[in-house]
């Protein structure tokens, strides 16, 4: 099966990117999943893959042959790139038998400059009714199946033409959890067995971190990070990326860091708590702080320049600040406590931490209370007031926990992220050490 690569593709309607200067190489035999918030521009990508959207600019190629190219004009229309798309809806014709839907596809394939004879049609439709299941059901009409049969027969009729490449677009929108949980498992085993490349879009990242074996993950147009499932939950390039996947989400604290080595930083948290954070690789925090200022000085430089110019100026996606959320307790709860002050924002870094990597116990550590506990049975999780901030626990187990109960907390393991305040960046990662007594 073929590599798919995207060399600076833009999507612009106006003044608007839709896809904002995207560069991929997707390789063969890959599961890829397009991630991110609804109107990120995922979508768009897929269909100009497939020849259903024209770029604005870029290069596509697939296997090697030229789809797309702005420079040259090239643009090969969508019936003669070999490609299946599986739409939301499966679009299954009410009239037909299940057969007859998958071989309706197949009358207009032609083979070595002829059409398909009807052995020909039959030993296709035969053979992609085993690969998904559906034998049994091949005299039925769409109305008397479920949705996940019916989503079944959307995707042997996507399989029959045999496509060199497999679009989908949030196929599984539509089915039930238990039934999405399912269809996850026949798409990892449909995908063994047919060595094909999937493309697959979707904002669910449950669905992207268990499909995937790389995630594309776009926010505004823009490309954030092309990494494997685990990395980006790991070491994920930026806040956005952070804050985007995992559930519950990371934890980000603003906080101040004042370099005490190359190798090591005490940062001020809350309430005058103060910790030590020690990346897990040598990192050069003083150099690191050194360029990202010169890098700033000639960011602004440029943009003084860019919007000098005479004329109007397209803004460009890349311009918008990488986001991410902090939970803090209500204003009108904080104004009832006069000894609780607001934060202030000229801190450095933002500290991510998962919510898994906090422990709680009973005597070491940061005091917190418990300001809100869901129970689901193998565990809690829990939202954890320390001062103005509310931070995020997952606890493994089946133990209790009421609100306004008091526990002191410790973050554990080597995963806790430092990112760039200014960027959103992902600068490294490390251990935490928190102090058990705030500073005066």
């Amino acid at each position: 099966m073929p590599e798919i690569v995207l060399e600076h593709v833009t999507k612009r309607w106006g003044s608007f990117y839709g896809v904002d200067d995207v560069s991929l190489h997707i390789p063969d035999n890959s599961f890829i999943t397009l991630l991110g918030p609804s109107g990120c521009g995922k979508t768009t990508i897929l269909r100009m893959i497939a020849g259903l959207e024209t770029p604005t600019e870029g290069r596509i190629t697939i296997g090697g042959q030229v789809m797309f190219d702005s420079s040259t004009g090239i643009n090969v229309p969508p019936n003669r790139r070999n490609v299946g798309f599986l739409f939301q809806n499966y679009a299954l014709w009410p009239n037909m038998t299940v057969y007859e839907n998958i071989a309706f596809g197949l009358k207009n394939i032609r083979k070595d400059g002829r059409k398909l004879t009807k052995a020909e049609i039959d030993d296709r439709v035969q053979a992609v009714s085993r690969v998904v299941k559906i034998g049994m059901f091949m005299d039925r009409y769409p109305a008397e199946l479920s949705g996940g049969q019916q989503q079944r027969v959307a995707i042997a009729r996507t399989l029959a033409p045999e496509p060199q490449v497999l679009f989908m677009d949030e196929p599984l929108s539509n089915l039930d959890a238990k039934l999405r949980l399912e269809m996850r498992y026949e798409l990892q085993r449909l995908h063994v067995e047919t060595g094909s490349t999937f493309v697959y879009v979707t904002h669910d990242q449950m669905e992207a971190m268990t499909l995937a074996t790389k995630i594309c993950l776009i926010n505004n147009g823009v490309l954030q990070q092309f990494e494997a499932p685990l990395t980006v939950y790991d070491r994920p390039a930026n806040t956005f990326v952070g804050d985007f996947v995992g559930n519950p989400s990371m934890n980000f604290t603003e906080v101040k860091g004042t370099p005490v080595s190359d190798n090591e930083i005490t940062l001020d948290l809350w309430d005058g708590y103060r910790a030590v954070f020690r990346p897990n690789e040598p990192v050069g925090i003083l150099e690191w702080q050194r360029q990202r200022d010169e890098a700033n000085k000639d960011f602004l430089r440029k943009e003084e320049e860019r919007f000098s110019k005479k004329g109007a100026v397209p803004k460009s996606n890349k311009d918008e600040l990488f986001v991410y959320h902090i939970q803090r307790v209500d204003e009108l709860e904080l104004a009832a406590e006069t000894n609780t002050q607001p934060p202030v924002n000229n801190d450095d870094f933002v500290l991510g931490i998962r919510p898994e990597d906090i422990h709680l116990g009973t005597d070491s550590g940061i005091p917190v209370t418990v300001y809100g506990s869901m129970p689901t049975g193998m565990e809690s999780t829990l939202k954890l007031r320390v001062g103005p901030y509310l931070l995020t626990a997952v606890v493994f187990g089946s133990t209790m926990f009421t609100i306004g109960q008091k526990k002191h907390m410790t973050v554990e393991g080597k995963d806790v992220l430092l990112f760039d305040r200014a960027s959103g960046n992902l600068i490294c990662a490390g251990s935490l050490e928190l102090q058990n007594t705030p500073q005066n």
